[in-house]
C-alpha cells in the first residue's frame, strides 16, 4: 500500500482530498497545523493525522519517513493574506519550501505535486493566459508561491518527480468550508442576505469545483514518470467575470431556494485589480485531463449543505475566513 503525506490535509482543500485517496486505497498521512482542528477528516483505519508546522523541519522529516509521494497544499492561502504579518507568508509559503524538499528527497520520496495557484498571473489582458505567461506577483500570497515553483523544478531528477499545479479558484462544498473564496462568498451573501455585493465586476476570474481538482491530485499519483516530470500545468474550467458570476449564482439559489427570492445584486466600486482568463489547454492536450462539474454544481452543493444544516452562522463565524482565523489565533 502505497503512503501519501498530504500537508495542509485538514484544509478546505484537503478534506475533500483525503477521502478520496483512501477510497483509491492509498494510506495517508495528514500534516497540518490544525488551525481549524481536524473535524472535516474521516475517521480510517489508513489515515495518520499529524499536527506539525511545514516550518518545523525535524518533525516534517519525521512524518514523511516511508512517505511514496507528497501533495503539497499547505500555505497561508488567499491574496487577503496581505493583511497579516509578511514575514509569516514568507516563512510557511517560500522560507521552508526548499527544505522541505531536501527533507523528502533524503526520505526516498519519489513524487511531489506541488499546489501554486493561477494567481500568480495577476493581471493580463491576453485572451489566453498558457503556462509561459509572465508571472506578475500582486500580493505576497502569488509572490511566494510563484518563487517556490522554480525552487522545486531544479531539484527534478529522474528518482525525484516533480509537477506543479496551477489551480484556477476553488468553490464548492468541502467539511472544512471556506467563504473568503469568490463563488463561495458570492453564494453565502444570496442565501443569508438574499443579496449580492459585487466589488468591480468585469475583472475575469477562472473557477474549478473543489471535487475536480482533488480527483486532478489523486491522478497524478499514477502517470507515468515521464508524462509530468518538471511539468506545469494550469488547471481551471470556466473564466467569468465577477458579475457573469453574480448572476450564476443567484440563478442557482433561487432555484435550489426559491424562498430566498428575489436575490438582489449591487455593483460598487473596486480596488482588487486581478483579472486573467486562464486556459486549461496545457493538460487538457497533454494528460486528458478535463474538469466535470461546474460553477453552478458548485453553487448547488452549497445550497444542499447549508439546507442539511452543515454551515451554521456562516456570515459570523471566522472560522471560515482563514485570514480571521489566523489573526484570532496570532500564529507567528
Amino acid at each position: 500500500m502505497r503512503k501519501i503525506l498530504v500537508t495542509g490535509g485538514a484544509g478546505y482543500v484537503g478534506c475533500v482530498l483525503v477521502p478520496k485517496l483512501l477510497d483509491a486505497g492509498y494510506s495517508v498521512v495528514v500534516y497540518d497545523l490544525m488551525l481549524f482542528g481536524s473535524e472535516g477528516l474521516p475517521s480510517h483505519p489508513n489515515l495518520q493525522v499529524v499536527k506539525g508546522d511545514v516550518r518545523d523541519a525535524a518533525s516534517f522529516s519525521t512524518a514523511v519517513a516511508g512517505v511514496d509521494s507528497v501533495i503539497h497544499l499547505a500555505s497561508i492561502s488567499n491574496d487577503p493574506s496581505f493583511e497579516l504579518d509578511p514575514a509569516l507568508s514568507k516563512a510557511i509559503n517560500y522560507d521552508c519550501f526548499e527544505p522541505m524538499i531536501l527533507a523528502c528527497k533524503s526520505a526516498g520520496v519519489r513524487r511531489f505535486i506541488y499546489a501554486s495557484t493561477s494567481s500568480v498571473y495577476g493581471v493580463s489582458n491576453a485572451p489566453e493566459v498558457t503556462e509561459e505567461h509572465p508571472l506578475v506577483p500582486l500580493t505576497d500570497y502569488n509572490k511566494y508561491k510563484g518563487l517556490s515553483e522554480p525552487i522545486l523544478l531544479r531539484h527534478q531528477a529522474s528518482d525525484f518527480t516533480t509537477v506543479i499545479i496551477r489551480p484556477a479558484t476553488i468553490c464548492g462544498y468541502s467539511p472544512r468550508m471556506r467563504f473568503d473564496l469568490s463563488v463561495n462568498i458570492l453564494t453565502n451573501h444570496a442565501v443569508n442576505k438574499r443579496g449580492i455585493t459585487v466589488f468591480g465586476g468585469s475583472q475575469k476570474r477562472p473557477n474549478i469545483h473543489v471535487d475536480d481538482i482533488t480527483e486532478l491530485y489523486v491522478q497524478l499519483l499514477d502517470f507515468p514518470d515521464e508524462m509530468i516530470a518538471g511539468e506545469i500545468f494550469n488547471a481551471g474550467y470556466q473564466n467569468n467575470t465577477i458579475a457573469e458570476l453574480a448572476e450564476m449564482v443567484r440563478t442557482v439559489v433561487e432555484q435550489e431556494m426559491p424562498e430566498k427570492a428575489p436575490i438582489s445584486i449591487e455593483t460598487t466600486p473596486s480596488n482588487d485589480p486581478r483579472s486573467y482568463h486562464v486556459t486549461s489547454k496545457k493538460i487538457a492536450e497533454k494528460l486528458s485531463y478535463v474538469p466535470k462539474r461546474t460553477v453552478e454544481d458548485a453553487v448547488r452543493d452549497i445550497c444542499n449543505a447549508f439546507k442539511a444544516g452543515k454551515l451554521l452562522n456562516s456570515l459570523e463565524d471566522d472560522r471560515y475566513v482563514n485570514v480571521k482565523t489566523i489573526k484570532k489565533i496570532g500564529l507567528k
